[in-house]
């Protein structure tokens, strides 16, 4: 286990987070290179022996540390934006390995990636084939598409996380994707390379995910009769992991269940994994404040906040909270909301946990290496926390934390 403890002090591999606190401050976030090598291998081992791709989904985490390690493990990327591009070739990635998705591709995006050489832009409507293929016309080139398909599959996860639905304003639609597939292959700009889809995020079972390779299957073997050939299917990510109680299928078994629809098939087969690598190698370090007590809810008023960490607030999500030390001086626990010092009744990492803590006690907010650093803000005037990266005894910063001033070094008073 990458965050177990040692004799009452809860550690990152081998170092207490008591140490990591104590030299980096908090709050920060701690990520454990072993549980990142694990979650990522948990991948591989069931791609074993299949011409396969794992493309690690950076807006998970974008963290420059994370996506190097990724890219020496031998990772490939998907990408939503011109920055994320950017953070991977910083980080050594490989622009052929590098799928570009997102709904809303600018030109400079789209010369960008094809500067770059990336391996793929996932299109994901019939207006952006046409600014593709200009784009590539004015750079001389020919651009590698795949379009992102909405097969109008339910993931059965929360519906701000739900990406396959005819509803969503991912993809192109399932009924419509022929017809674009043809009309890209008359454009002399276009390359076209592969197929896509993405249905959602935190799915548990495997049967979405197996529906959707079905009628992405389906929809290739009629390009195929239609003589368009593609060298690669992707099926998108949105493995759950376990935040509470959950108990989701295994990396195996959707895998398995995607190999048994495609046998046969010699496409590379492409899975974006983002939060099933990083979601439990990471946790938001936090320390107490104030122990507030009221007439109706108690608070442990922490250092860490929404603008931190803002997946409770959005989604109502569920982390487990952990107290850093065993306390061994039989205190009684007291229920608690953890709440954070931002200007905002939302503003909480936990509600009704039992917790015995005093002010000065650090707290580990557990399952944050996913959507946590990469959607924090500098709301209140609060500057970005730390990030720390654990291999075994060593502890590593792999982004210090923000300044105030940072924050307004680029605004000016303008003389009126």
């Amino acid at each position: 286990m990458a965050f177990t403890y040692r004799d009452g002090a809860l550690c990152a591999e081998q170092v207490p987070f008591e140490d990591i606190a104590r030299r980096f401050g908090t709050p920060c976030y701690v990520y454990s290179r072993a549980a990142l090598e694990q979650y990522y291998g948990e991948f591989t081992r069931a791609l074993a022996g299949r011409r396969a791709l794992v493309a690690y989904s950076v807006k998970a985490n974008s963290n420059l540390g994370v996506l190097a390690l990724l890219a020496q493990l031998g990772a490939g990327f998907d990408i939503v934006s011109g920055g994320e591009l950017a953070r991977v070739l910083a980080a050594g990635g490989d622009a052929r390995k590098v799928l570009f998705s997102g709904v809303g591709k600018s030109e400079e995006e789209i010369a960008q990636a094809l500067r770059a050489g990336v391996l793929c832009l996932n299109l994901e409507s019939e207006g952006e084939l046409q600014r593709v293929a200009q784009v590539a016309a004015s750079l001389g080139k020919r651009a590698p598409i795949a379009f992102r398909v909405n097969p109008d599959v339910d993931a059965k996860t929360h519906p701000y996380i739900s990406t396959g639905l005819r509803q969503n304003k991912f993809g192109v639609a399932y009924d419509d994707a022929e017809r674009l597939y043809r009309a890209a292959a008359q454009l002399p700009q276009i390359d076209i390379v592969g197929v896509g889809c993405h249905i959602g995020s935190l799915m548990l079972g495997t049967g979405p995910f197996v529906d959707a390779a079905g009628r992405i299957l389906a929809l290739a073997q009629r390009l195929e009769q239609a003589g368009i050939r593609l060298t690669h299917i992707d099926l998108g990510g949105g493995f759950g992991i376990r935040y509470r109680d959950e108990s989701p299928a295994s990396i195996s078994q959707f895998i398995d269940g995607a190999l048994g629809v495609l046998a046969g098939r010699g496409e590379t087969l492409v899975v974006d994994p983002g939060r099933a690598i990083v979601g439990n190698a990471g946790v938001l370090l936090t320390r107490v404040q104030y122990v507030k007590r009221g007439a109706d809810r108690n608070f442990l008023v922490v250092d860490a906040a929404m603008n931190d960490l803002i997946r409770p607030a959005l989604y109502g999500a569920w982390h487990e909270v952990l107290p850093v030390q065993r306390r061994d001086d039989s205190a009684e626990p007291a229920v608690y909301d953890v709440v954070g010092p931002v200007c905002e009744s939302a503003d909480f990492l936990a509600k009704d946990r039992a917790l015995a803590a005093r002010a000065g006690d650090l707290l580990a907010v557990m399952s944050a290496g996913a959507y946590a650093m990469v959607m924090s803000s500098n709301y209140n005037t609060r500057p970005r926390v730390a990030e720390v990266m654990v291999h075994g005894g060593k502890a590593h910063l792999v982004r210090k934390r923000e300044s105030i001033q940072e924050l307004y070094a680029g605004e000016s008073v303008p003389s009126w």
